[in-house]
């Protein structure tokens, strides 16, 4: 990312003491020892629309194989990768830009009994720190739309995969219904939101080499979602152990707002599969 850019990306997810926050709360929730399951965390760690829902439908979609090596681009608290290491078998490394979360997704897989199996390191989606053809799967959700420069987005993700490697993708896009409304869980205002369009989207995956396999609207489960989890809220104003714990409580009005957003037309909520092409000739 550009300085600029990445230093507001940084800005918006740095969460401060949040290890001390995160300890006191499972102790609250009586989870301050043993074993953590994917779904005691799930209110915390699936840092997307949908939540842990949104990431099993991922993976199926790609078909994750034991021993797989998977990159998860924006891991944040490291719930996707946790998932896809104890259900499917796949070694994961994950990158994030906050240094708070890498560490707490690290106590996370220690106390999940993961971290053989997953490792997280602070790491820039531009300027990916790992090797050509490294990897099985590049893995992202609710990352992108940070991301100004989605051509070298997606040619960094290319990069990085072997031939037939596969791209998931799981995000919010441009609707077309107008101007989003402020603040959403990725940004509090429009400098630090930058939605591409599905055309626009199509056309950089295909000049990264990435053909798509699978496309899917998850638009109106995601709106079903969102009304499941407002009476959830009206029920039970506060979970033990969730979102708000590493955003902060105004983190409730952005997600409204993405609600809105996506009833309005104004964004989408799209799942994707790609498969990097192989070089022939």
């Amino acid at each position: 990312m550009q300085m600029v850019e990445k230093r507001k990306v940084e800005e918006h997810y740095r969460s401060d003491a949040l290890m001390d926050r995160l300890q006191a709360a499972l102790s609250d929730a009586g989870l301050g020892d043993g074993k953590l399951t994917i779904e005691q965390l799930a209110p915390l760690d699936q840092f997307h629309s949908r939540g842990l829902l949104a990431t099993v439908e991922l993976a199926k979609a790609l078909s994750p194989r034991a021993n797989e090596r998977v990159l998860d681009i924006g891991s944040g608290l490291g719930g996707p990768s946790r998932y896809l290491a104890a259900t499917y078998g796949c070694v994961v490394a994950g990158i994030d830009l906050s240094e708070s979360f890498v560490s707490t997704a690290t106590y996370l897989a220690g106390r999940a009994g993961l971290d053989e199996m997953v490792a997280y390191q602070k790491g820039d989606a531009l300027a990916l720190p790992f090797d050509d053809e490294e990897f099985d799967i590049a893995w992202t959700q609710h990352v992108a739309m940070n991301i100004a420069d989605r051509a070298e987005f997606y040619s960094e993700a290319s990069r990085i995969l072997r031939p037939s490697g596969r791209l998931a993708v799981y995000d919010v896009l441009a609707g077309g219904g107008g101007p989003l409304v402020y603040p959403v869980p990725w940004s509090k205002t429009s400098e630090g939101s930058c939605l591409l369009t599905q055309d626009e989207m199509k056309s950089h995956l295909a000049n990264a080499g990435l053909e798509i396999i699978s496309w899917k609207d998850r638009t109106d489960a995601a709106l079903a979602w969102f009304q499941a989890l407002h009476k959830q809220q009206a029920a039970q104003p506060a979970l033990p152990v969730g979102l708000d714990l590493a955003m902060g409580p105004e983190f409730k009005i952005a997600t409204a707002n993405l609600a809105r957003n996506l009833d309005e037309g104004r964004a989408v909520l799209i799942e994707a599969v790609a498969v990097k092409r192989k070089v022939t000739g």
